[in-house]
């Protein structure tokens, strides 16, 4: 063998040496790489898994912070908003016939069954009869006090809607708001509107008597107006049975569907007549009769003429909507490019709700705004209606307050009238407590107004 191929020998092996250990070095630097991805991944997920439960424990944490605040808030009897006993169950109906309702009036039936288990189970509760003698004998300040601590602890509406019905007699708007706001988080419902009661000149005569009523129902049009004479006609009876202009009146418009600009002008110069005779006014469905007739219009457009717009503004005025009415007289400004007329708060109006069937085409008797002492010309004019008509309604949407001697002689002289159907309609629920309480709901039918 020569030099040169021992040369060349020693040098492949060498060659085969070195890719031999750079084969072993390459597969170990791999695997060491290999092991170091891995440990980072490794080290990844049990980094993420550790911030995973540190967030779980501080979300517990704040539940149970939360949930600690929450339970201190909430049981403070305190707070307005603090936890009440659990509405007791409402009483399972009682066996029995069910037959001898089919018998009974219409109007019956709708007026009782809107009454709620908790009001009706109040009505002899013994704090609604203290507080109706209370404010019978006019002490109205602690008849409010004594109705806002029983609204406090108790469930039963009739003790709120007696203070509803006190504050608004009161004229105290501020606590009636306070009061709607409880009696919204406590009931889980609307609370009643502002709406007191229209208290009379002190000039003149308590109002009271017959009130014709001019119930006007379907198409509000041409049609209308032998139902709206009856506004301008003179009763036979006026206030405490004296003939004269300022008799009572009574508009019922719960029935009407629809309305012509004929219909609103015929009604818009009835109202008129009857405001500027100063006469006595108690006007139903006032509400929807106003948006039937804002149905009709739109800005801009003068085709339904003034008359439907001015009647809206009129409706608006009763209801002593003003911030309404300023809304709707711009829109009449901009349609017919006028001055509207100016809002002036209502004088001798009264607001009922609506009434159903028969019971709001009768003619009423309108029951003074206050009636104490000596009811002997109250009674006297009664007795005449009495002699008018078979039943007998009583418009109560005006009174106030009855006394406890006034509301006796009244009692009275209905039982001396025999076999008769007498309604109190619209009764506030102050004088619903006291008439009960003498046992007038025996004898007579009493609907207080609804809330």
């Amino acid at each position: 063998m020569g030099l040169f191929s021992l040369f060349k020998k020693n040098k492949a092996d060498d060659d085969a040496a070195d890719i031999t250990a750079a084969a072993k070095a390459g597969a170990e630097d791999e695997a060491a790489a290999r092991l170091a991805a891995h440990s980072e991944l490794e080290r990844q997920r049990v980094q993420q898994e550790l911030q995973r439960d540190i967030a779980r424990a501080t979300a517990m944490k704040i539940d149970a912070i939360e949930a600690a605040m929450a339970a201190d808030i909430f049981d403070d009897e305190e707070m307005p908003w603090a936890s009440r006993p659990a509405r007791a169950p409402r009483a399972a109906a009682l066996d029995g016939n069910t037959l001898p309702l089919l018998k009974a009036g219409t109007t019956e039936l709708l007026g009782e069954l809107d009454t709620p288990a908790e009001a009706a189970a109040a009505e002899t509760a013994p704090v609604v009869e203290e507080v109706a003698l209370l404010y019978a004998n006019g002490q109205a300040e602690l008849a409010a006090e004594l109705l806002a601590a029983a609204a406090r602890d108790q469930r039963d509406r009739t003790v709120w809607w007696m203070l509803f019905d006190l504050y608004q007699i009161l004229g105290r708007q501020e606590a009636f708001d306070s009061l709607s706001i409880d009696y919204a988080s406590t009931f889980e419902t609307s609370p009643p509107p502002w709406n007191p009661p229209a208290a009379p000149d002190s000039a003149a005569a308590p109002p009271a008597g017959l009130a014709p009523t001019a119930a006007l129902s379907g198409m509000l049009d041409a049609g209308c107006a032998a139902q709206l004479a009856r506004l301008h006609a003179v009763p036979a009876n006026g206030a405490m049975g004296a003939a004269g202009p300022a008799g009572p009146l009574r508009l019922d418009c719960s029935r009407v569907r629809g309305v012509t600009p004929e219909g609103c002008a015929l009604l818009l110069a009835a109202l008129r007549a009857v405001q500027a005779a100063e006469r006595e006014l108690t006007m139903a469905g006032a509400a929807e009769l106003e948006r039937q007739v804002g149905a009709i219009l739109a800005v801009g457009r003068r085709d339904e003429g003034e008359a439907p717009w001015l009647l809206r503004l009129e409706l608006l005025r009763l209801q002593n909507r003003e911030k309404d009415f300023e809304e709707s007289s711009m829109d009449y400004c901009v349609t017919f490019e006028v001055s509207p007329p100016p809002f002036t708060p209502p004088q001798r109006v009264a607001l009922a709700p609506e009434q159903p069937l028969a019971a709001a085409a009768a003619d009423r008797f309108v029951l003074p705004y206050l009636l104490e002492g000596d009811a002997s010309a109250v009674i006297e004019a009664i007795l005449a209606y009495a002699e008018q008509y078979p039943a007998l309604v009583f418009d109560c949407a005006r009174l106030a307050r009855i006394d406890y001697g006034a509301a006796q002689q009244l009692l009275a002289a209905l039982q001396g009238l025999g076999e008769r159907r007498i309604e109190f309609r619209d009764l506030n629920h102050l004088a619903a407590a006291l008439l009960r309480l003498l046992g007038a709901g025996a004898s007579v039918r009493l609907f207080p107004h609804k809330y």
